[in-house]
């Protein structure tokens, strides 16, 4: 058994065994701090750094109360548009230059160089920022070795210089078809090499809803790699809303909106229920000529705008939600009691579909494939729910609780048996 320091050898680093949980945050905590990297690639949208923003703001209000030790840490992104969102106390972001997807793989958003060379740029970047911010955590969020092996270098050089620090690959519970996800893994190379690299796999999940060990989407070999944390739902920051309508409204988002045009566009002509606005909020990366087409596409009592300063805000006070099926739209969703109507994406990957068809499936929202999605069909739904409380049980959705427990259980900290109590109970309380 090994019995050095999980959080290095540097003289000023002190051994995470020798701090076991001391209470609640505030009595008497480290000076030392934990140092955390949550890296994501984010080559469309934002949902990528939207993830790693809730998990930021969980790991800085939870992990001080679990380790004694006060946390600051890194944002790593490739999406500028990420840092107008709130970032923790103590924590800042690096943003890598952008990349985006093309017909023939990815290829540099703004820069006008190759995309070797933004591939090394981008490689040396998380180089330096893992060298000389020397976390005890990293958490890569769904592609393991980032865009075109980027990370391989930065990983190796962390592993060699701080072997004991902690890198986590975090999933979320759906991948693809476990057809694409098998190709993807395949891709990789040796899972053995894989497993030299990371030291456990969190999918963002509850494995009663969709679990993708047993459909194929992580291999088996991994399995014994993997923890469940539920999903990221409950306690996710909002703030206040902001006076967008007066009067009740129901809600129709796209996530970022570089991907809503078919969805926004047919509900923006759906009929408004009586007494109601609808607010539409194509999302910033929507461009310009299609927000505009939604704009003049709108029925009566239907308001859009590009943007929200909360999202999380809006739904919760909203009557009734219509998104895609994005993970942190879903996550958003079930954290409020909002009646919702999911309509996915169905091209080029199946994620969302998979997901919707699992949560429909389950009760927790309804869906439309958008193949069926027409204004009529949004009209009718909307008079059925509308203003009806939608609560959801029997889901796990603590997973932003449950990540600060698995980091410091990770970190080699001693977390109270009564936090893994009411972890494993969750749903017998919630049945009560």
């Amino acid at each position: 058994m090994e019995t050095h320091s999980p959080l290095g050898h540097h003289p000023q680093d002190v051994a995470a065994q020798e701090l076991p949980y001391r209470g609640l945050p505030g009595q008497g905590a480290s000076s030392k701090e934990l140092r955390v990297v949550l890296y994501s690639h984010d080559s469309q949208g934002l949902g990528h750094t939207r993830r790693n923003l809730a998990l930021a703001h969980s790991l800085a209000a939870n992990l001080p109360g679990l380790t004694n030790r006060k946390v600051t840490g890194l944002l790593v992104t490739g999406e500028s548009q990420a840092t107008r969102f709130d970032s923790p106390d103590g924590w800042d972001w690096v943003v890598l230059p952008g990349i985006s997807k093309g017909s023939d793989g990815y290829v540099p958003r703004n820069l006008a160089i190759n995309q070797s060379k933004l591939i090394r740029l981008r490689s040396q970047i998380m180089e330096a920022v893992l060298s000389e911010f020397r976390p005890h955590l990293v958490v890569v969020d769904r592609h393991a070795f980032g865009v075109d092996r980027e990370l391989i270098s930065a990983l190796s050089d962390l592993k060699k210089a701080r072997p004991s620090c902690k890198v986590v690959l975090g999933l979320r519970e759906i991948l693809d078809s476990p057809k694409v996800a098998r190709g993807e893994w395949d891709a990789l190379g040796s899972l053995d090499r894989l497993r030299g690299y990371f030291d456990e796999l969190w999918v963002y999940g509850d494995p009663d809803i969709h679990d993708p060990v047993a459909s194929g989407e992580i291999p088996g070999k991994l399995g014994s790699m993997v923890r469940y944390t539920g999903y990221l739902a409950t306690g996710r920051q909002s703030r206040r809303r902001t006076g967008t309508t007066a009067k009740p409204y129901v809600l129709t988002m796209a996530g970022g909106g570089s991907d809503g045009r078919a969805v926004l566009l047919t509900a923006a002509q759906a009929t408004v229920p009586h007494g109601y606005e609808h607010l539409i909020v194509t999302g910033p990366q929507m461009p310009k000529e299609d927000r505009v087409l939604i704009e003049k596409s709108a029925a009566p009592g239907t308001r859009v705008i590009s943007m929200v300063r909360d999202g999380l805000a809006e739904m919760r006070e909203a009557s009734a939600i219509v998104s895609m099926g994005g993970y942190n739209s879903v996550c958003e969703i079930m954290s409020t009691n909002t009646p919702a109507l999911v309509v996915p994406r169905v091209h080029p990957r199946r994620e969302q579909l998979i997901r919707a068809e699992s949560l429909a499936r389950h009760e927790l929202m309804d869906m439309c494939h958008p193949d069926r999605f027409t204004p009529q069909v949004l009209t009718d739904w909307f008079e059925t729910v509308v203003g009806t409380p939608a609560p959801r049980h029997n889901v796990d959705l603590n997973g932003l609780h449950t990540v600060g427990e698995y980091a410091a259980e990770l970190l080699g900290f001693t977390v109270p048996t009564s936090h893994t109590d009411l972890r494993s109970d969750w749903k017998t309380l919630a049945a009560v």
